[in-house]
């Protein structure tokens, strides 16, 4: 939330400076996110004083003006305004000014020939406002030479963030009880500006949905003249962000701002009988004031008269009944709208506003009837007018909560030693009654007080967060026994493995948009009340938000992208730790050597999955490739590594084509999953665990290795002929790989020849021939189970 020091000034009387006050905000909880000083933009503007105004001698729409600054000899100025004239007092940027609507730096030119030092400026050209057709006209008596900034009276601009459990702050008077309740001025009374109400309102108000708007009051004020509000308002509105509009509109964005009570001003013209706040039909629809139109159902709360829906209780108005510049007649709006029914209403709607963050989070229900009177007495001040006798449709919520305070739980919780008499000060400043026996009341507005925990917060925070002192934690003896997971173990390595392979970790949402899990099998996890719609369903897989992210790398003209992500997949049956990983693009980039950049392909995917799989302790070499992976993949191009035919670890290929269309991708990718909670633990056995670094020694007698070459059935795998192989001999036998794999003259049809190399490892003596020979025989024996015949 945003506010000038001269609008917080406006409720709380100091003579503190800028840095008290922001050390005071963060030291009570209000975080200051960041302080703007407007005059800096400002700076190299002055009042000047246009002396002569003669006509360009080569454009016939630009004036040679004569300025006086204030400093020495007149200036010569080039200017287009239709009213610049002579005697007029305007703003002058000197050269080196930097514009502030478009960040150009000013310097002495020739424009068509004629020398022109600085510019004569127009509001929109300093961010003032968005008047263009002239330039800026200041009054008579404004001092020639004087900083413009200073003029102006541009006040420093403080950005503060309010927590969700602080409605009471979403306003600026709140900002300013809590700096006087900390001792840093005196709290200003709301002057409500005085005016006669007479007569009956011509309208009939009623609530007939007490749960969803317990109370709205209102009264009509008749006569008025709209028009753009006074600088002064327009200054504060322009320091929170807000554009200001016209009088009517900006009162009611002034009464937000300062004192976090939205309402709301219908042009009286517009209306159609009785207004009523009640519940919303299906399908009635309301063009709103951002020129949009939204569908209602019978959830929501409504602000109608008997022909049409005028509003969305607690959001917006709609934009045919909004006030125009001509509006003469108006009814005013101060209603209670329930926190929660605002909520899901605007989260239905897609549709955020400041009132809705003020009442879903909960204004204060005692300041309706205040609130309708400042409102009231703002506009017969400023726009004229004669208001009705006010009318009170329900009633807001009235019961206070009360909390049994023991003030030794500040110590206790809150780490600090405050004094009962300081506790109590702290408490009564802030609204709360305090009883003889410590029986505390609190104020409406503090609907985030839930028990004695918060009123420790409060006495904290306004004494000093910083003067909670930081206390080390007692140390115990001894070593602190490993608190990681096997798990976490696990995902440290897999992280470090992974990026140690050349792949970036990528951090997606767990929610996506039901499109997308819709893409990948479906998602059985909906979300109630989901961030948006494009977040509504809990990922059953990582693939979509990788991709989106690859995407978006392709976009920015990435060629290449190696990602991997280490989440939760959320099933069914519960949640699924798993890891995923894209490539796609180049795998290397087009060179001298290589010719045309080379891309993905699945052996890619298989290779990086096996690495993976080794850095998280699964047992590679017993793992099965068996399949295709599935319709995410490609068929032909994928398959899965399992242990046995059910206990599948991983699946890895080419991504399908028709899923990288939906989400704009036109380059091939390989990816790979892994389930994590599919791999076997490792068995340990029972005892002490040692802390001792594992030790290598190697053999000590020569390996040496031997090649067989067999003829198989042409759809054989490979991997089954190795795994055969290994086990034949599981003492001697240390390692196999295929070396050679051949089809064509010399291999009968329907056959494949399959070239292996066998790592023999002796263990306590050399090998003989005879030893060597009856491994060879126990390798083509297994070999044969399959249908292999050794090659002659």
């Amino acid at each position: 939330m945003k506010f000038s020091l001269t609008w917080l000034k406006d409720h709380l009387q100091t003579e503190a400076s800028l840095q008290e006050i922001t050390d005071a905000l963060n030291a009570i909880g209000l975080e200051v996110e960041g302080v703007e000083d407007p005059s800096e933009l400002l700076a190299g503007f002055r009042v000047a004083h246009v002396l002569t105004a003669e006509k360009h001698p080569d454009a016939d729409k630009l004036q040679v003006l004569s300025v006086d600054t204030g400093e020495g000899d007149p200036v010569q100025v080039v200017c287009g305004a239709p009213n610049a004239r002579a005697g007029m007092k305007g703003v002058l940027g000197l050269p080196g000014a930097v514009v502030p609507s478009n960040g150009m730096e000013l310097r002495k030119a020739a424009i068509r020939g004629v020398e022109s030092t600085g510019m004569m400026c127009s509001a929109r050209e300093l961010d003032l406002g968005e008047d263009h057709d002239g330039i800026i006209e200041l009054p008579a008596d404004a001092s020639v030479g004087h900083s413009f900034a200073d003029y102006q009276g541009s006040a420093p601009i403080i950005d503060v963030a309010i927590t969700p459990n602080r409605p009471d702050c979403m306003g600026v008077y709140g900002i300013a009880r809590d700096l006087a309740a900390a001792g840093l001025g005196t709290l200003k009374p709301i002057a409500v500006p005085s005016f006669d109400a007479s007569g009956a309102c011509p309208i009939e108000i009623r609530t007939d949905d007490l749960e969803g708007c317990p109370a709205f009051f209102g009264r009509a004020v008749t006569g008025v003249k709209n028009g753009p509000s006074p600088d002064w308002m327009q200054q504060r509105l322009k320091s929170a962000g807000q554009k200001p509009i016209s009088l009517l509109v900006d009162l009611t964005n002034y009464l937000m701002l300062a004192f976090g009570r939205p309402s709301h001003v219908y042009d009286l013209a517009k209306l159609q009988g009785s207004i009523t706040a009640r519940r919303a039909k299906a399908g009635e629809e309301l063009l709103a004031l951002n020129e949009k139109t939204y569908t209602l159902d019978e959830t929501m709360t409504a602000i109608a008269d008997e022909a049409k829906v005028l509003g969305i209780g607690g959001i917006m108005g709609g934009k045919e009944t909004g006030v125009q510049d001509d509006t003469k007649d108006v009814l005013l709006e101060i209603a209670y709208f329930d926190p929660a029914r605002t909520g899901v209403t605007g989260r239905k709607l897609g549709l955020a506003t400041d009132a809705r963050t003020r009442f879903e989070r909960g204004v204060d229900p005692e300041f309706l009837s205040q609130g309708l009177d400042l409102l009231t007495g703002l506009i017969t001040e400023l726009a004229g007018g004669t208001a009705s006798e006010a009318v009170q449709a329900g009633s807001p919520p009235s019961e206070a909560k009360g909390v049994a305070f023991d003030t030794g739980l500040t110590k206790r919780l809150g780490g600090v030693e405050v004094s009962d008499e300081d506790q109590r000060a702290i408490l009564t400043n802030l609204g709360f009654e305090v009883a003889s026996d410590w029986q505390v009341t609190c104020p409406l507005r503090r609907n985030d007080i839930e028990g004695p925990a918060d009123l420790v917060e409060e006495v904290v925070r306004i004494h000093g967060l910083d003067k909670v002192e930081s206390v080390p934690l007692p140390r115990l003896d001894g070593v602190a026994r490993p608190t990681a997971t096997p798990m976490q173990k696990m995902e440290r390595k897999l992280r470090r493995a992974a990026a140690g392979a050349g792949l970036n970790e990528a951090i997606t949402w767990s929610f996506i948009s039901e499109e997308e899990a819709a893409l990948v099998g479906g998602g059985e996890w909906s979300l109630d009340n989901p961030i948006s719609e494009d977040m509504k369903v809990m990922r059953p897989s990582l693939l979509p938000g990788l991709l989106s992210s690859a995407q978006r790398s392709f976009d920015r003209g990435l060629s290449s992208v190696r990602l991997f992500e280490l989440g939760r997949r959320y099933l069914k049956d519960g949640e699924h730790p798993s890891l995923v990983a894209v490539l796609a693009g180049d795998k290397t980039p087009r060179g001298w050597a290589n010719g045309k950049a080379q891309s993905f392909d699945a052996y890619d995917a298989k290779a990086m999955c096996l690495t993976l799989l080794e850095a998280a302790g699964a047992p590679v070499g017993k793992l099965q490739v068996m399949g295709d992976a599935g319709d995410l993949y490609h068929p032909g191009q994928s398959a899965t590594l399992r242990l046995g035919p059910k206990n599948q670890l991983a699946s890895f290929g080419m991504i399908h084509p028709t899923l990288l269309k939906q989400f704009g991708i036109d380059v091939p990718v390989a990816a790979l999953g892994i389930h994590l909670d599919a791999i076997p633990a490792k068995k340990t056995g029972k005892g002490a665990v040692s802390f001792a670094r594992p030790s290598f020694t190697p053999p000590a007698l020569q390996a040496v290795t031997r090649d067989f070459a067999f003829l198989v059935p042409a759809d054989l795998a490979a991997e089954e002929l190795l795994k055969s192989v290994r086990g034949s001999d599981k003492v001697n036998i240390t390692a196999a790989r295929v070396f050679d794999v051949f089809t064509g003259e010399g291999v009968p049809e329907g056959q494949k020849s399959i070239a292996i190399e066998v790592t023999l490892q002796p263990q306590e003596k050399s090998f003989k021939d005879k030893d060597l020979k009856a491994i060879a025989d126990t390798v083509v024996a297994a070999a044969a189970k399959l249908g292999a015949e050794l090659r002659g």
